[in-house]
């Protein structure tokens, strides 16, 4: 799928109402930047682990210590409840999710929103 086909596809979704003017804009400047950089033209894949890795930030407001699983919840779809109860499953059964947790703590950045 070219850029202009991507902008058109945007804009229809704004159009329907399914975008607000800020994720449209976040998208357009998205579909722009990627077509600007190097080894993403048409022939290259998508890089859809990283751009999930570059907008995941640690939640200042939905927090119990560190905010990793509010953002977490933020930025798929499971709520930040489920989780927690995931980080506590692994950490009971496994010792790992206490590890998991802290590093996320220490490397992801805070949301710039509140």
């Amino acid at each position: 799928m070219g850029v202009t086909d991507e902008l058109e596809r945007l804009q229809a979704l704004r159009e329907r109402g399914a975008l607000s003017q800020e994720e449209f804009e976040r998208a357009k400047a998205g579909v722009l930047g990627s077509a600007a950089a190097p080894g993403t033209g048409a022939g290259a894949a998508p890089d859809a682990t990283g751009a999930f890795f570059r907008r995941l930030a640690r939640s200042r407001s939905d927090r119990v210590l560190g905010g990793v699983c509010g953002g977490l919840g933020r930025h798929t779809d499971l709520p930040a409840w489920a989780w927690r109860l995931i980080f506590c499953v692994v950490t009971l059964y496994f010792g790992s999710g206490l590890l998991f947790y802290l590093l996320l703590w220490l490397f992801l950045p805070l949301d710039a929103a509140g």
